[in-house]
């Protein structure tokens, strides 16, 4: 849902058939926020969080006949988990240490401080990236808001995760022991 949102609202504003879109929609994101609670660990609040999020624009543009709301999901979205992300940093384990604890129970000493700091380069992302969302949806070009939020910004993340995971991969190396 979160990948098709910059597409479906791209056709349904373009196309004038968001009257049948956003009850789909919401429908959905209904769905999905029931499932989250079925989920456990730190990523079950962040579902739970972006699908009301999605549930608050769709209601605000059905009510208010202002379908630019729906403009605003994925600028919601980076500031939920910037909340989320940033929120971790002042916890006594960051969200990014919880996730790799969930595989690595053991994290060694330089895991702790990789994972802070990998938790405060996805800061950097989600409000960069929020920021540029917000000024596609300010700029009012659907061409640049669809290619933004539904192709640039996932490409941009994945490029991420994946330098993440070669940097993450060359820490671990340093750390084993030479057998």
């Amino acid at each position: 849902m979160l990948l098709a949102w910059p597409f479906l609202i791209g056709f349904g504003l373009t196309h004038n058939s968001l009257h049948w879109l956003l009850p789909l929609m919401a429908l959905l994101l209904v769905l999905r926020l029931r499932q989250a609670r079925r989920l456990t660990g730190p990523m079950r609040y962040v579902i739970q969080c972006v699908a009301l999020a999605g549930i608050a624009l769709c209601a605000a543009s059905y009510l208010l006949k202002a379908h630019q709301w729906l403009l605003l999901y994925p600028v919601v979205v980076n500031l939920v988990m910037l909340v989320v992300f940033g929120g971790s940093l002042w916890t006594s384990m960051p969200l990014v240490e919880r996730l790799a604890r969930i595989r690595e129970p053991l994290l060694p000493p330089a895991g702790v401080r990789y994972t802070r700091r990998v938790t405060q380069v996805w800061c950097g992302f989600f409000i960069g990236n929020g920021a540029i969302a917000l000024f596609t949806v300010v700029h009012g070009d659907m061409h640049l808001w669809t290619l933004w939020n539904g192709l640039v910004a996932y490409l941009l993340m994945g490029s991420l995760m994946a330098a993440e995971w070669l940097v993450r991969q060359r820490v671990i190396k340093k750390e084993m022991p030479n057998e």
